[in-house]
């Protein structure tokens, strides 16, 4: 493994190529993959008339995306460390281009559905370039450039709303793929092009075995917490894929623990920075998600409601797309306070400011401006927690397994996500008030969501506070060399 870290060049070969470039060319990749995710939502309802098929199948195309990304990203992780995480990035990109295009030709059902699966593969490319900057930049460039393209996941999903509602307004909605692809091919060859392939690899054989049951553990418990609401929770199916994800991931931890050559290094993930990483990471996804949920709806119900805002999609969208900028603006900000006091401080502040987010916007509901601004803190404190966990990852574990371990963080964010929505969908339901006939989520059931948001923000701070104590400049030094200092007590 020593002749796999050693990046000096080897004298009488050629200089490296120059990195001013992978920056901003992996921030941009990043928010193509988070615009992808963002594009579909405008055109939810009409899919059922635009593919002449049921609302419950229809779904399918979003839960598709989901399922792949969960499967996908830990997958391509592992893939980058062993064969270079360029290689598996340039995969990634090409997957969404392949699954854009099948799902801009598609006019039924099962050929969306393979679309979006497909686009949902390209989902390690946030992780997989976290990892190559580790490969690429020096210390002194890393912190910020890390929060960068952490960033660029909010900004893509912020930026994608308006831009997907205009598009659909104007166009045939079969142009949001088209543009998804383009948009692809560009950070395809951009990446081709600009951004090197790292020698820091792990080389072995991979875990087929484990990325299969890896992947009907996933499939087993997102299928529960995405369908529950729609199945019901006390429902043979929901239990019973509950009950199987339990039993699989369990036998898969048992596997993987007596494999020498794991998917997932659950010796490593279980060391104390690592996993309590990892558990802040579920809670600061769910309270993220929690600001998607409400602020659309509740800005586009009829004033006629006493608390809707009437206004369109259109809006809803520009209101969240400040939030975007701020987290990309604050990226260097959140690099400053790493450095100077760790990143675990960084990780309790930002989950700090997004509870005061929420807490304002518990508060504030009646006009247009109060969204923006509790969007617009909460993303500023998103900005601080994304750029935050990738730096604890990378801190303590060696270069070897960075992709591995990135691609292992997102998808515990991606399961926070994934229970915010199926949290926030029982309280939507649960608490109606009847309008023109059709019950409608009340102002209550707005607020317990956002709520909700200030508890796991909060929660996400408690967690934080017992990541173990590294000097920053000790955790920048691991980062870059891929050595991993035992971390002090407490």
């Amino acid at each position: 493994m020593s002749d796999a870290l050693d990046r000096s060049p080897t004298p009488g070969t050629a200089a490296p190529p120059k990195t001013g470039a992978v920056v901003p060319v992996l921030a941009f990749g990043g928010i193509v993959v988070s615009l992808m995710q963002t594009l579909v939502i405008p055109i939810v309802g009409q899919l059922p008339q635009y593919l002449n098929a049921s609302a419950a199948d229809t779904a399918w195309a979003i839960t598709a995306t989901l399922l792949a990304a969960a499967v996908a990203t830990p997958v391509m992780g592992r893939l980058g460390d062993m064969y270079g995480k360029r290689r598996m990035l340039l995969v990634s990109m090409a997957m969404l281009v392949v699954g854009s295009v099948v799902a801009g030709l598609s006019d039924s059902l099962v050929p969306m559905i393979v679309g979006r699966a497909l686009q949902g593969l390209s989902s390690g490319v946030i992780p997989l370039g976290i990892s190559i900057l580790r490969d690429e930049l020096p210390a002194e460039k890393l912190g910020s450039a890390t929060a960068m393209i952490s960033a660029s996941l909010g900004v893509g999903g912020a930026l994608g709303l308006p831009i997907a509602a205009l598009i659909a307004d104007n166009f045939d909605w079969h142009m949001l793929f088209w543009i998804s692809a383009a948009l692809g091919v560009v950070a395809l060859v951009l990446v081709l092009i600009l951004v090197p392939e790292s020698k820091v690899r792990t080389g072995g054989r991979f875990d087929l075995p484990g990325s299969v049951g890896m992947a009907a553990g996933l499939i087993c418990l997102l299928l529960a917490i995405s369908k529950g609401g729609d199945w019901g929770w006390t429902s043979g199916t929901t239990l019973g894929l509950f009950a199987a994800a339990v039993v699989i991931l369990v036998a898969w931890g048992f596997y993987e623990l007596r494999n020498d050559q794991p998917l997932v290094d659950l010796r490593s993930t279980a060391r104390p920075q690592v996993l309590i990483t990892n558990l802040a990471s579920i809670a600061i996804g769910f309270a993220m998600f929690s600001m998607s949920l409400v602020i659309p709806q509740v800005l586009q119900l009829p004033e006629e409601t006493g608390y809707g805002l009437g206004q369109s999609l259109l809006v809803a969208g520009l209101v969240m797309a400040p939030s975007g900028l701020v987290m990309m603006a604050l990226a260097p900000v959140s690099a400053l306070v790493s450095r100077a006091k760790g990143p675990k401080v960084t990780l309790m502040i930002g989950a700090l400011i997004v509870a005061v987010g929420y807490g304002l916007n518990v508060l504030l509901m009646s006009e247009v401006w109060h969204f923006v601004l509790a969007s617009c803190v909460i993303g500023a404190g998103i900005g601080f927690t994304y750029g935050a966990m990738p730096t604890l990852i990378m801190g303590a574990v060696p270069a070897s397994e960075t992709g591995a371990a990135n691609a292992l963080n997102t998808l515990m964010r991606s399961i926070g996500t994934s229970v915010a929505s199926a949290v926030a969908g029982v309280v939507l339901a649960q608490m109606t008030t009847r309008f023109g006939g059709f019950a409608l989520p009340s102002e209550d059931a707005f607020r317990t969501v956002l709520a909700l948001g200030v508890g796991a923000a909060l929660l996400g701070f408690v967690i934080a506070a017992f990541i173990p104590r590294q000097r920053a400049a000790g955790a920048e030094e691991a980062v870059v060399t891929g050595s991993v200092p035992e971390p002090s007590k407490a």
